[in-house]
């Protein structure tokens, strides 16, 4: 088993070029899915998908502008919202990808061996083995995996398992103009997102927290993991996933158990019936 590899993904730094979702699309060969404006943000891809395995998410933070209303004066713009109405107070930018998850939920629920964790410690769907079933999409906590609905199949993250093959870095991290995406092995990419941090803080920016980085989390931790400037709410991340399927064990116990005892009561009413004739 080789070291296991990840990624480090700092918020703080994103530009929101989207480099790296062309980078991803060009190298995987990931079909286009639209670049649909959308009416309530600047964001033109709007969420990962089976066609959009790393996604720039735009989170615009708005105020209510307090002014009146008159005309531009020195150093403000024609055509900001009036008094009363919302503007654009800052932008947060977080380049989501699939978390490649320690205890990993699509893997329990494959049934064809379609997803596979790798010697990287990745998490990868052989198309050519999936057959369209997509139980493995309600079972990702963060809601990563997808069919496409032109066959069915799942698709998502790879972390360029081909160019990890090759001693490459990923096509994303690649692209990076700004290094907000790292890649490397995920101990050493820990030691370094926790130094990010505490130098955030001291630099007057005590919202910068971890996302994904703990081995205590809901699903042992996440090898790509995330530097954020508020809560993971706010950039679509839920606050504590869990492992979908970590009932699933004791379910099987209980429903053997049932099994059996089903089993056992008819076994006793046909011998009470044949002793009865």
């Amino acid at each position: 088993m080789a070291e296991r590899m990840g990624f480090f993904t700092d918020t703080s730094v994103c530009i929101g070029c989207k480099a790296c979702e062309v980078a991803c699309k060009e190298w995987n060969d990931v079909p286009d899915d639209g670049f649909v404006f959308r009416a309530t943000s600047y964001d033109n891809t709007g969420a990962l998908g089976a066609d959009t395995w790393r996604h720039v998410a735009f989170i615009e933070q708005s105020r209510v502008v307090r002014r009146q209303e008159e005309p531009p004066g020195p150093g403000e713009r024609a055509g900001e919202p009036a008094d009363g109405q919302e503007g654009i107070e800052g932008w947060l930018m977080s380049s989501d990808v699939c978390k490649h998850c320690t205890h990993a939920a699509c893997l329990d629920v494959c049934p064809t061996g379609a997803l596979f964790r790798t010697e990287f410690g990745t998490v990868v769907v052989q198309a050519d083995v999936c057959n369209g079933c997509g139980y493995c999409v309600p079972a990702c906590p963060y809601g990563v995996i997808d069919r496409r609905e032109r066959d069915g199949r799942a698709f998502k993250c790879t972390m360029c398992y081909d160019r990890q093959l090759g001693g490459l870095e990923p096509a994303c991290a690649k692209a990076c103009p700004t290094d907000s995406i790292q890649f490397g092995p995920l101990d050493e990419l820990r030691a370094r997102a926790e130094e990010r941090v505490e130098r955030l803080r001291g630099e007057g920016r005590p919202q910068a927290r971890l996302y994904g980085a703990s081995p205590e989390d809901g699903v042992g931790g996440d090898g790509a993991f995330f530097l954020l400037l508020d809560e993971p709410e706010v950039y679509g991340l839920p606050p504590d996933p869990v492992v979908t399927t970590r009932d699933l064990p004791a379910m099987w116990r209980w429903a053997a158990g049932a099994a059996l005892s089903l089993a056992g009561a008819v076994a006793v009413s046909f011998l009470s019936t044949r002793r009865g004739r």
